[in-house]
């Protein structure tokens, strides 16, 4: 079994293509969980990033430290990457850091000259404690104990969780408060749902989850909305044309009568509900379990093992059925390409536009490695002009003293133009930031809340600085 890595970020704001990672917090343990190693580092705010206030209040980060900190945003990531590799081959882990951690650092290390993958590739696995702890106590009610919320659905907030099941979080929302929870949520499932775990462990590879989900006749998987987890018993009819993804038949529905419908028939058929085809993201963790979970559920139940066997063997072997789906698919992607909205993507949200190219990709750590009024002729070696931008915008944060007057002035100005606007940007905006302030201002007046006012006070007297700065550009 490989190394855990469980990691966790703070962030100046929740938008993965404009704010940045404030704050790390990462634990390397064993396959028994046990500590071998640790990384804690905070950084300065970089220039040309407006924090949203709310997200300084929830992690606590004042702008003194986000002024003091010893190590600027880049060098921080440096220090991360040199860490993970030092570290080696490992299961890269936190709590919902799929959708969200995993997200802002990819597109970090993407803006930062690093390869983006560095979770999923080279012998990286990823996994997530949030669908686990759901999959958990779906299968094993008794796992966790759960905040209920007013509509009676269990909560699944780190900072309600933890100290509930008896787990340390007094530094909640500090990056390294919130990975000693998510190892200790990672622990009590190991302990009180060991057939959850195991199977987890079985596809938090893309490829392996892949091969389960099609070498098995059926399985039993789980998704989580509206506040709730769901079972599905499933079978795997084809990948989906685009994106890969397993497309599975849910077994509580008799597969005869769609079998032999025509392509219209069948497409109507499938934008109704309940659906009878899902998706199941297999590199996304799913946990994916023996079928004989769905006797847990009374839907399953009902229609029996052997039934459910039956169904599975006959959507199997229907090669026409594929086909229609496919085919089907294959139509929701034109029709997709063809309404899509022609508007430019900045660079900043390319991340998954194109690829970077092995050419590029073995520049990266040269521009690394050499001093500071280097690094600008290795950035003219990159093809990739999205890669060029990064790389000026870098010494435009950490060095602008290395570059020329004419980019120094052309990414400053621009920087300006973007945190001026008064318009709804996709990225946070000084006019925002005061908008939101005033909101916030008011909320805390009326629950008396003088410490989070204080803190307000010094995030407006922090973007005022920063308005007068880029007012003069």
């Amino acid at each position: 079994m490989s190394n855990f890595v469980f990691y966790d970020f703070e962030t100046s704001s929740s938008n993965k293509y404009w704010g940045q990672i404030i704050q790390i917090g990462a634990v390397l343990t064993n396959d028994n969980l046990d500590e071998l190693d640790r990384f804690d580092a905070r950084c300065r705010l970089s220039p040309g990033i407006i924090p949203e206030a709310m997200a300084l209040i929830v992690n606590k980060s004042t702008p003194q430290m986000l002024k003091n900190s010893n190590l600027s945003h880049y060098e921080m990531i440096r220090q991360f990457v040199e860490t993970l590799k030092k570290w080696g081959k490992a299961t890269y882990i936190g709590f919902n850091s799929i959708e969200f951690d995993e997200e802002f650092l990819r597109s970090t290390l993407f803006q930062t000259l690093e390869y983006p993958y560095l979770t999923s590739t080279n012998g990286n696995t990823r996994g997530d404690v949030l669908s686990l702890a759901r999959a958990a106590n779906l299968y094993y009610p008794e796992t966790l104990k759960n905040p209920v919320n007013e509509k009676g659905n269990d909560v699944y907030k780190l900072d309600q969780i933890a100290p509930l099941n008896g787990i340390e979080h007094g530094d909640a929302h500090s990056a390294m408060g919130d990975v000693m929870a998510t190892l200790g949520i990672a622990k009590l499932i190991s302990k009180k749902a060991p057939n959850v775990w195991k199977a987890s462990m079985l596809t938090m590879d893309k490829t392996q989850s892949l091969e389960v989900i099609k070498k098995e006749l059926l399985f039993c998987t789980n998704e989580y909305f509206y506040g709730k987890s769901r079972p599905y018993v499933q079978t795997f009819i084809c990948q989906h044309p685009q994106y890969q993804w397993p497309l599975c038949f849910d077994l509580r529905h008799d597969p005869t009568p769609y079998l032999n419908m025509s392509l219209n028939a069948l497409e109507a058929a499938m934008k109704k509900q309940p659906k009878f085809i899902r998706t199941v993201r297999h590199n996304k963790h799913p946990i994916i379990m023996n079928p004989s979970y769905g006797d847990k559920f009374d839907e399953y139940k009902i229609i029996g093992l052997a039934k459910l066997k039956s169904r599975a063997k006959i959507v199997r072997e229907n090669k026409e059925f594929v086909e229609k789906i496919q085919s089907i698919k294959r139509s929701e992607i034109e029709e997709k390409e063809q309404s899509k909205s022609q508007e430019d993507l900045y660079n900043e949200e390319s991340i998954y536009a194109k690829f970077t190219t092995a050419e590029d990709n073995k520049i990266m750590p040269e521009f690394h490695s050499v001093e500071w009024d280097k690094k600008i002729h290795i950035i003219s070696k990159f093809k990739d002009e999205r890669l060029q931008y990064f790389g000026k915008k870098l010494l435009y944060t950490e060095k602008p003293e290395v570059l020329s007057k004419d980019d120094y002035n052309l990414i400053h100005k621009d920087t300006a133009k973007k945190l001026l606007s008064t318009n709804n940007e996709k990225w946070n905006t000084i006019p925002r930031t005061y908008s939101e302030i005033d909101t916030l201002r008011a909320k805390f007046e009326k629950e008396n809340q003088p410490s989070k006012l204080k803190i307000l006070e010094e995030i407006n007297v922090y973007v005022e600085e920063l308005e007068k700065f880029y007012s003069s550009a």
